[in-house]
């Protein structure tokens, strides 16, 4: 795992070795162990490493093939990589490494574009073709690895995080505004944009070509969709409920398998919920020695509080367990690292424990499995029940709905940190979502600020809700292959979208700030192909998602688990917010500050405060979205 960077100008053909090293330094906890630059304008390339498959020097990048006319930058893990190096040795290649990096330049020297058909891992990297005088930048299937890109016509500057691209002097800074209103939207920034004008993330399953000044985008990967007879044909084919669940556990475990293959020691993350408890009992069955686990839990916070669970996983296991728990302090202490690290707006609390895990997990391993993609591969949210339910909804009379049950539940209280009044606050997005079309409703169901109060906030509101017309497009141009499943089409959206923008974003960044590389088993693309043959009602039923998943893997989970209600890894904020972290509130959502600012109406952010100091509502989320951009405008921006 590293981080990559670079720059192509063909207008001016001036790449400085400075820069590179500034570029470099920048993200320098990528790739603690070494540095490398090449300068050959009109490009140049820098790449800082950590080591994790074939630890000596001969791992040095940027690489190049056998005459030095092909030269690469490499983030990532290729499982496959030792079948690669025979495929291309037998072409006659001569390799002087044992590095996954090599075998993906000599596989494009043979085949091109093409060559990204044999990957199977998680990768963003760059090749420059200078006989060709190209540059090829490339995204993994799923998006577990960051790509940025800058482009203004003239010049072309990437990295493997923003920071990289903003050391260069001649980048503007430019708030784009659609993506601004995106962030408020959902939390994060979705592909491709980004929070500055100019400045792109590459699609997952994407990759760019820039040669003589023109560049263009192509997608080389998207998930196998089918309409529904071919899908209930394939269906049809594979029997009966047993042998689809026979499939999913060879492709898992075989999945498992391949990253347990590093040169480093690796253990795994913890959490006690269904998707990493699954990872770690095959990690057990297919180690020699005890899996090192890594858990997180809150002091006197039992609702956020998983490590039982997770206590009981890792003695079903026999791991070598680790356990932190934290309190607001921790929290505090944290704050300032975890923001000061992202390039852009990015308001998902559970950064912050993320970030504390990881730190923590490092001190002991280098390599750690997740199980990340699970809930949105097999409808682990409650939204996707929201959706199950729907239809027996729809059946109360009109009138019951919209003037009885409606506003009845709207006048209730709710919050994220009590059990029972969190179930409010579902319920009232369930009813709100209810009288709406699918993209509406899907809109408002993953939605921070409602539109109309994102148009009330921004004194510079665009008018349009971007996010609704994205989703629109998605659902138009994938309705042939969804007709009569809409939970596969929610996942399917959330794969798109909220995976890559969200989780594995979260990951990435909060892991790699600490020099450790998360791998994700369920998102190896042969277990994510096969799970969208699978149809909806098989991974959710009225009681909640995951069940083919639950029943695939009984045997290696606790009984605890085999019935226990989802829990995300979030850090309890509305009660922090009320009392240790309210001094958060107090000096970013100032009202001097917010006016001076001219980007929000103040009068908005103070409803919000008061409304949930009182208790009337909970708006943790809208409070904590807003203090994170605060700190970010005041780094960047301000």
């Amino acid at each position: 795992m590293c981080g990559i960077c670079g720059k192509v100008d063909f207008h001016s053909h001036r790449v400085s070795e400075a820069l590179l090293k500034k570029m470099c330094q920048s993200f320098a906890y990528r790739g603690p162990d070494d540095e490398g630059i090449l300068v050959s304008p009109p490009v140049g390339l820098g790449h800082r490493r950590l080591s994790i498959i074939d630890l000596s020097p001969a791992g040095h990048e940027p690489m190049s093939n056998e005459d030095a006319t092909i030269w690469m930058v490499f983030n990532g893990e290729i499982y496959n990589f030792k079948g690669l190096i025979a495929r291309v040795q037998e072409k006659g290649h001569i390799l002087k490494s044992d590095t996954d990096c090599e075998s993906i330049l000599h596989l494009y020297e043979d085949e091109g574009f093409a060559c990204l058909r044999h990957l199977n891992g998680m990768f963003a990297f760059g090749i420059w073709d200078g006989p060709r005088q190209r540059l090829w930048l490339v995204r993994d299937r799923l998006g577990v690895k960051p790509l940025h890109y800058y482009w203004d016509g003239k010049r072309l500057v990437f990295g493997s995080e923003i920071k990289a691209i903003l050391a260069d002097p001649d980048i503007p800074r430019e708030i784009d505004p659609e993506a601004l209103e995106l962030y408020l939207t959902l939390n994060y920034i979705p592909a491709p944009y980004t929070i500055y004008r100019n400045m792109w993330k590459l699609l997952p399953g994407h990759y760019l070509v820039l040669q003589k000044g023109g560049l263009s985008t192509v997608g080389y990967w998207d998930v196998p969709l089918m309409d529904e007879s071919a899908q209930r044909k394939s269906a049809g084919e594979a029997g009966s409920l047993r042998q689809s669940m026979e499939r999913l556990k060879d492709l898992l475990e075989a999945s498992v398998k391949r990253r347990l293959i590093a040169d480093v020691p690796l253990g795994a993350f913890l959490s006690g919920g269904i998707d990493s408890s699954i990872i770690v009992g095959l990690m057990a069955r297919n180690s020699r020695q005890p899996v090192k686990t890594f858990s997180i839990g809150y002091h006197d916070l039992p609702a956020f509080d998983e490590t039982r669970y997770a206590r009981e996983v890792a003695q079903l296991n026999q791991t070598d367990h680790h356990e932190f728990k934290l309190g607001y302090t921790d929290i505090l202490e944290a704050f300032p690292k975890v923001l000061e690290n992202l390039d852009e707006p990015f308001a998902d609390s559970s950064a912050v424990p993320t970030y504390i895990v990881s730190r923590e997990t490092r001190n002991h391993v280098t390599v750690a499995l997740s199980g990340d993609g699970g809930d949105e591969l097999f409808a682990g949210y409650r939204m996707y029940r929201g959706e199950f339910w729907s239809r027996y909804y729809a059946k109360i009379p009109e009138f019951l709905r919209e003037s009885v049950i409606a506003p009845l539940i709207q006048a209730l209280p709710d919050a994220r940190d009590k059990p029972s009044l969190d179930r409010v606050r579902m319920v009232k997005k369930f009813v709100r979502g209810m009288s709406l079309r699918f993209p509406e409703r899907f809109c408002a169901w993953r939605e921070i600020f409602p539109f109309s109060v994102r148009q009330k906030l921004l004194k510079n509101h665009p008018g349009k809700n971007f996010y609704l017309e994205l989703v629109r497009t998605r659902v138009l141009a994938e309705e042939h292959a969804f007709r009569s499943d809409p939970v596969n089409l929610m996942l399917y959206l959330d794969v798109k979208g909220l995976l890559p923008g969200d989780m594995l974003n979260k990951v990435d960044r909060m892991s790699m700030v600490n020099s450790l590389e998360v791998r994700v088993p369920f998102l190896d693309h042969t277990v994510v192909e096969y799970v969208f043959t699978l149809r909806g009602e098989t991974k959710l039923k009225a009681r909640g998602g995951k069940a083919i998943l639950l029943e695939t893997f009984r045997d290696i989970l606790p009984q605890s688990l085999h019935r226990r209600p989802k829990w995300g890894f979030e850090m309890p904020v509305g009660a922090w917010l009320r009392r240790e972290l309210r001094f958060l509130v107090d000096e970013y959502l100032q009202k001097g500050a917010i006016q001076k600012q001219g980007i929000f109406d103040y009068d908005v952010i103070h409803g919000l405060i008061n409304d949930h100091m009182s208790g009337r509502q909970d708006t943790s989320w809208h409070l904590w979205n807003l203090i994170v951009f605060q700190y970010w405008y005041n780094s960047h921006m301000g």
